[in-house]
This record gives C-alpha cells, sequence and structure tokens, in this order.
C-alpha cells in the first residue's frame, strides 16, 4: 500500500499553527498542553503532524490492540483535522463569512460483515482508547493483538498540487476574487439585477493507521464556488445556478476559468427569456457532454456501489459478468484526474484509489468495493471507502463517474432526432437507490426537430428508471467531458464530493414531463 503525501514541515507548521489558534479562540481546546504535545513536523518519521497532538506509535497500537481486544478482525484508525472557510457575498456585499474547524478521530472494528463504530474529538490517550472500546464492543470472541510494528507506506500518487495552498492565501485575496466576480457579472450583460456569490476552501489532513500496522497520510485540499444569476427583461425574471468546483489551491481560479464562469452563467440565464415548454410523453432524449453524467451517477453509478449489490437491494446484484448496456457502451469510475472534486489520492481506509471499470463493453464487470464488500466478495478494495469525516465509518461511494468516448459523433446524433428534446444542465432529482428509478428536472436544454436543435425549453422533467435506460443508450459520442461543477454525493446520512462525466448520447426513448 502506497503512502500518499507526507506534509512538508511548512505545512504542517502552517496547518498546526492556524488551526490551534482558531480552536483556541474558539473555546474547543480545553487543554492548552495540546498545542505543545509535539514538535511542528513530528518527531518520529512514522506520525508525522499529528504527534503534535499527542498522537504517536505508542497510542496507536495500544488503541488497536483494545479495538481487537474482544475478538474482531480487522481494526483501524482514521485521524481527521479539516480547516474549512467560507463566504458569501450579496449585493455587491461580503455579507457572511465563517471557518470551521474540525479534529477528532474515529475507530472502526470488523467481525465479518458486523462493523463496530466509534469516535471522539478528544485525541488524549484516553479519549482514543475509549472510542476504540467503543468500537470493540461489537466483537465477542476470542481477543487479538494489536499490529506489532506501524510502518509508513510510501511512493503513492499525489493528484491535487497547489501553487497558491489555501492555508497561504489572505482573506483580502479571497475577498478579490469574490469582488472581480461580481462586477464582471454586471458588465457581461445589462439583464443582470442580483449576483449572489457563495466561496468555500478547505485544507483537511489525514493520518490512516489499522491492524496491519500500516500507515497512510494525507493532506486534501478543496474549493467550491456557487454562483446564483438573477436577469430581468420587459418585468420578467430568470435564474440559474452555476457551480465550479477543483481539488486546488488559488491558483485554481484563472483568468479564462472565471471568464468562463461568468459568460456561461449570464448564457444560461438569459436564453431562458427565449425558451418554451417542453413537450410530454416519451421521446428520444439527447444528453449533452459533461454536466449529463449527474444521471449516469444517480440513476446508475449507486446500483454499482457493492454493499448494495452485497445485500441483494440492487438490480445489478447478479448482473456480474452479463450485458447491461450495448457493446460500445463503458463505465469507469475514476480517481485519478489531477484535481477533480471526485479525485483522490487514497480512500478513508487507506487503501490507494484508482480506476474502476464498471462496465465494458456492454458487460458489468466490477463494483466499487469498500473493505468489507471486497472481503465478502473475496476481492481486493477498489479504493471506494469513503466517509464525511472522522464521525462515520466508510462505506463504498463513487468518487468520479463517466461513461467513455463511443463511436458516433455529437451532430451525427442531434441529426438522427426528428422529435426530441437535448438536455445541457440539470438541477435537483430524485432517485430511488436500488431499483434506479429517477426523476430530474433540465435547466437548460433545447427542442430537436427534424435533426436540429431549435429553441430553448424550460420547465422540464425527465423521468425513468437507470437500468432501463442504460439499455436504450443506443448512440454515444466521441465528445467525453468530465464536468467541472461538481456535485455533494448524499448516502447513509453522510454527504462526500463528487464528480462526473458524460459524453454526448441518446437515449431511444425516456419519458419527458412537460406541458406541451
Amino acid at each position: 500500500m502506497s503512502r500518499i503525501r507526507k506534509l512538508s514541515r511548512r505545512q504542517a507548521i502552517r496547518l498546526g499553527a492556524t488551526t490551534v489558534g482558531g480552536l483556541a479562540l474558539s473555546g474547543f481546546l480545553t487543554d492548552p498542553m495540546l498545542a505543545m504535545a509535539g514538535p511542528a513536523d513530528g518527531s518520529r518519521p512514522e506520525i508525522g503532524y499529528f504527534e503534535r497532538f499527542g498522537v504517536d506509535p505508542g497510542v496507536i497500537r495500544e488503541a488497536l490492540q483494545v479495538a481487537l481486544a474482544s475478538g474482531g478482525g480487522h481494526a483501524d484508525l482514521y485521524f481527521q483535522h479539516r480547516i474549512t472557510n467560507s463566504y458569501a457575498l450579496e449585493d455587491g456585499d461580503v455579507n457572511r463569512a465563517g471557518c470551521g474547524i474540525e479534529l477528532g478521530m474515529g475507530v472502526r472494528v470488523l467481525k465479518g460483515d458486523q462493523t463496530g463504530y466509534g469516535f471522539t474529538e478528544n485525541l488524549s490517550k484516553e479519549g482514543i482508547v475509549r472510542a476504540a472500546r467503543t468500537a470493540a464492543a461489537i466483537a465477542r470472541d476470542a481477543a487479538r493483538g494489536g499490529p506489532g510494528s506501524l510502518h509508513l507506506s510510501a511512493g503513492g500518487p499525489s493528484r491535487y498540487p497547489m501553487a497558491r495552498p489555501w492555508l497561504d492565501v489572505s482573506s483580502a485575496d479571497r475577498l478579490k476574487l469574490l469582488n472581480t466576480l461580481n462586477e464582471r457579472f454586471f458588465k457581461e450583460d445589462k439583464r443582470i439585477r442580483k449576483v449572489t456569490v457563495q466561496f468555500m476552501d478547505q485544507t483537511c489532513a489525514l493520518l490512516l493507521a489499522d491492524s496491519a500496522g500500516r500507515l497512510v497520510e494525507d493532506l486534501q485540499p478543496l474549493t467550491s464556488l456557487v454562483v446564483f444569476c438573477v436577469a430581468e427583461q420587459k418585468g420578467r425574471r430568470e435564474q440559474v445556478r452555476y457551480r465550479l468546483s477543483g481539488r486546488a489551491g488559488l491558483e485554481f481560479y484563472t483568468p479564462a476559468r472565471i471568464d468562463r464562469v461568468v459568460k456561461e452563467a449570464v448564457a444560461r440565464t438569459v436564453v431562458l427569456f427565449d425558451a418554451v415548454p417542453a413537450p410530454a410523453g416519451e421521446m428520444p432524449v439527447v444528453l449533452a457532454a459533461g454536466s449529463s453524467g449527474i444521471l449516469l451517477h444517480e440513476a446508475i453509478g449507486h446500483g454499482m456501489e457493492a454493499d448494495f449489490n452485497r445485500k441483494g437491494i440492487s438490480i445489478y446484484a447478479d448482473k456480474i459478468g452479463k450485458p447491461v448496456a450495448r457493446p460500445f457502451v463503458s463505465i469507469v469510475d475514476d480517481a485519478t484526474a489531477p484535481g477533480a472534486r471526485g479525485s483522490i489520492n487514497v480512500d478513508d481506509e487507506g487503501t490507494v484509489a484508482g480506476r474502476t471499470v464498471l462496465v465494458e463493453d456492454g458487460i458489468l464487470t466490477s463494483y466499487l468495493h469498500d473493505l468489507v464488500s471486497a472481503r465478502h466478495y473475496k476481492l481486493d478494495p477498489t479504493g471506494n471507502g469513503r466517509r464525511e469525516s472522522y464521525r462515520f465509518p466508510p462505506v463504498p461511494r463513487m468518487r468520479s463517474t463517466y461513461m467513455e468516448p463511443g463511436p458516433h459523433k455529437r451532430d451525427e446524433i442531434i441529426a438522427s432526432v426528428k422529435r426530441g428534446i437535448y438536455c445541457s444542465t440539470f438541477t435537483n432529482g430524485q432517485v430511488r437507490i436500488g431499483a434506479g428509478d429517477f426523476t430530474f428536472y433540465v435547466q437548460n436544454g433545447c427542442l430537436i426537430e427534424n435533426g436540429k436543435l431549435t429553441r430553448p425549453i424550460k420547465d422540464v422533467n425527465i423521468i425513468g428508471n437507470g437500468p432501463e435506460v442504460l439499455q436504450r443508450i443506443d448512440m454515444v459520442a466521441d465528445d467525453l467531458l468530465i464536468e467541472e461543477e461538481g456535485w455533494t454525493c448524499g448516502k447513509a446520512g453522510q454527504s462526500v464530493p463528487v464528480s462526473q462525466g458524460l459524453p454526448t448520447v441518446r437515449v431511444g426513448a425516456l419519458t419527458v414531463g412537460g406541458r406541451s
């Protein structure tokens, strides 16, 4: 197993100083000696950053021994330290700003398919051991010992290099970004009446240790931008939401990217003034490259998460090795794209996160596995064990899910439709995980009439069943686009950042909920 990114002395000093100061000011740091528990870069190479909070190899070994004392087959510890800054600009002013700090650890004990879990915000030896004892309560067989030694894995990927880490960015730099966006929107089109910008940046340090003696460290950045753009024409108002996200520092917001945010958000808003109601009924639907991938994620991807299949909930539970789509359809869940919102170096079990082929040439080849499901199926985990924070145990989750390019051309696909709709962007939707029944609201789209894109449409829902839609995809273009807007995926009461993508595809028949 590969260790991902050892925090440099400079990174550790900055992250620790920022957080300890913030904790003290917020009243969360009850023990003033905690900030002095270890040197800035850790006195032992096995632990690194978290030793400043009193976490050392001895504490880890004892906690793992306690976790296994009641007979569990596997135990792991997950330490997390996360700093989140958020700002909101509305009516030209920044009216909200905040800093959130999380520091804690979780202990998981596995006994077969059962999971015992405990967590604490008290990183003293007593707090960590108490959490381990709580997690151990699920296992009541003969006791097992913990790891004899700990070894730091080495030589893994680095998928989110930062030129300007958020710990080096001042509030003034963040405010400048927000004000620049606000000004640009009003200059872009005289019909713009209101702009709301919501900004977030995050720095998260992780340390994972398990009963095999493995130690894995990672430093994960994340940033997101959400813009609500309101335009008015002849007394009528339209609004669109545009999102942007990635694992990067301030350098993510290049002039070209800011320009794209402004132009795309404004274009998506003002086009609605010319939009007409969509037709209703069953018809061919063309899904645009990029953000249409949310349908792939919600209606199909969840059904390929191994826990749903292990429990017999998913329609794909007996489909491994069987055709689920046309031979030119392949689907991948990928953690390797540099800087993508859904990319990770390691999952939250310490497994190096790579590229998992779910459907290859129409055949279902794999599920998305965490450690529990992989043991059940007698396979290696795929690096899809993810969790929202130290308060939760990991479960199989997607990272960046997309369909690979196919043999057709975008214009060829559009030209093949006599009467249908073209869906560009989506907002909310509802999905019944397992069966895959869904409904999604189309934010932007067009009519397709006699093989051409004609009038923009609005107030459109598409309704269907994910597995059936997968089988009805009869054309796939070669223009795969991994969208950068980013989504947050909810499952088992947890939320994690994900990405998705899609080439232009045609669904031969799909129910459209329109008004005409």
